[in-house]
């Protein structure tokens, strides 16, 4: 599905959605007609749920086993102690060692020519696969910023800033504009990557002055959505890439992460980057989840990741056929498994 002149939201809905959000698991099962009370309240007392409404409204009711509900739902697991798993997988609080290729406060440069900007610790949802859910967030705030700024004026070699957190649509436009401006007179600097989940999971996110703001860049823009089921793709999230698309110079990627029990079946996968390509968004990478301290029970062995993958190749064209990657810390890039 594609809009055909698309029209942005008003700056209100989305942070009116956003404050909204549900926060509660009793709440989510008011919602959705599930009893979920007995989820485990330790993983929600270290990593609160979070998830807007819209993308609640997209789960199936009185489905348990739901691929979206799967995805910020604490559940009991996350509180178990596991090191490692019989395929030699062994979990950490920082399993790509980001601590160690830091800049400078809230920069980050794991490889050669481009760096990472950690534009906020805040997100719109809170995924329970998250490779950040220990991040020190706390030695990268956004006051910290201009130490960042000065550490990339002072590397010619760097073209591209990638920016994260946390979410960085999470910023408001003003706070958004003000970043990419100081971004903008850097002169080595040719590429802006915006790392996203809110077009998904809030669409209203996509506001006349953000579309604004990417238009008065002289960067090159481009926006990689984080997508991990058909079922969270509907006419919102197509009109929300509609109106990112018709930026000048914008380009729209998707990337997945490989979950268990969400999307680790190659018809899903397949369903997923067709109806991205029919919103206008290229797949990119399907992600091998990080092994991250109370997530095994999303992980996926590589032998079944690349008969998945394999399969995927079967049925769909080269140019909707995502990398299937792992990212190792100290690499010099991602590994392809596939």
């Amino acid at each position: 599905m594609v809009c055909a002149d698309p029209v942005p939201w008003q700056p209100d809905v989305w942070r009116s959605e956003l404050k909204d959000a549900v926060t509660s698991v009793t709440e989510l099962g008011r919602v959705l007609g599930l009893p979920l009370e007995d989820c485990a309240e330790g993983a929600i007392a270290g990593f609160p749920l979070r998830v807007p409404r819209p993308f609640v409204a997209r789960m199936r009711r009185n489905d348990p086993d739901d691929p979206l509900l799967r995805q910020v739902l604490p559940t009991a697991a996350e509180n178990e102690s596991v090191s490692v798993l019989p395929d030699g997988t062994r979990f950490s609080m920082d399993p790509l060692r980001e601590r160690n290729f830091a800049r400078a406060p809230a920069l980050i440069q794991k490889y050669r020519g481009r760096a990472l900007l950690i534009a906020t610790p805040a997100c719109a949802v809170h995924c329970r696969y998250c490779f950040r859910k220990h991040f020190p967030y706390e030695d990268h705030r956004p006051d910290s910023r201009e130490a960042a700024l000065a550490a990339l004026r002072e590397d010619d070699q760097i073209t591209e800033v990638i920016l994260s957190g946390g979410d960085p649509l999470v910023l408001t436009d003003a706070s958004l504009g003000r970043l990419v401006q100081c971004l903008d007179p850097i002169t080595s600097i040719e590429r802006l990557r915006i790392h996203t989940r809110l077009p998904i999971v809030l669409p209203s996110r996509i506001t006349r002055d953000l579309l604004d703001i990417l238009v008065s860049t002289r960067l090159r823009v481009i926006v990689v959505v984080h997508s991990n089921h058909p079922q969270e793709l509907d006419s919102d999230t197509a009109r929300a890439f509609a109106c990112l698309r018709g930026v000048p110079g914008v380009t729209l990627l998707n990337q997945s992460v490989l979950l268990r029990g969400v999307n680790d079946r190659a018809p899903t996968l397949c369903a997923l980057s067709e109806r991205l390509f029919e919103q206008g968004v290229l797949p990119y990478y399907l992600h091998m989840p990080d092994a991250v301290v109370g997530t095994h029970g999303f992980h996926v062995t590589d032998a079944r990741a690349r008969q998945i993958h394999d399969a995927m190749g079967e049925r769909l064209p080269g140019y909707l056929l995502p990398k299937l990657v792992r990212e190792e810390p100290g690499r010099a890039a991602k590994t392809v498994l596939a």
